[in-house]
């Protein structure tokens, strides 16, 4: 006989447990007798997890309508500054036809709730600016271009 004193919401209940086997339980909850039928617990198959072979060829699209995405090559003397991570433009610092310097902040970006100096990675000159303020951009997104 097992006795166990608990207390759930502020109420304090005594648990007497009198007989217990792999199917049934006997207790008793403050004085008052219960009979609880133990449902056994299914154990599923595990399943083997089968990994491709190093030797086989990597997949092929086989439709020729869906394109391949691609990331476009930069123009030569262009340096683009492209998102670090996912987020939503909070400021834009610069605009175009501004003259950089390497590490001068060109924009705010919000990112799990914190707020990332985007900056630029050489000197030169605003060109483009790709996004707008409350842009949300993904990541490697391009935000500016600098010459």
């Amino acid at each position: 006989m097992k006795e166990f004193n608990y207390k759930i919401n502020g109420t304090p209940y005594r648990v007497v447990v009198t007989k217990s086997d792999t199917e049934t339980v006997e207790l008793e909850v403050n004085g008052t007798p219960f009979t609880v039928e133990m449902v056994q617990k299914t154990k599923k198959a595990l399943s083997g997890v089968k990994r491709p072979s190093t030797s086989a060829p990597s997949p092929v699209p086989q439709s020729t309508t869906t394109p391949l995405v691609t990331r476009p090559s930069a123009p030569a003397g262009k340096n683009t500054i492209q998102s670090p991570l996912p987020g939503i433009i909070l400021d834009i610092r610069c605009k175009v036809g501004d003259t950089v310097k390497k590490g001068q902040t060109l924009m705010i970006l919000e990112a799990m709730k914190m707020e990332n100096n985007i900056l630029s990675n050489g000197n030169g000159k605003i060109t483009e600016i790709l996004v707008q303020k409350g842009d949300s951009v993904l990541e490697g997104a391009n935000l500016v271009v600098i010459e």
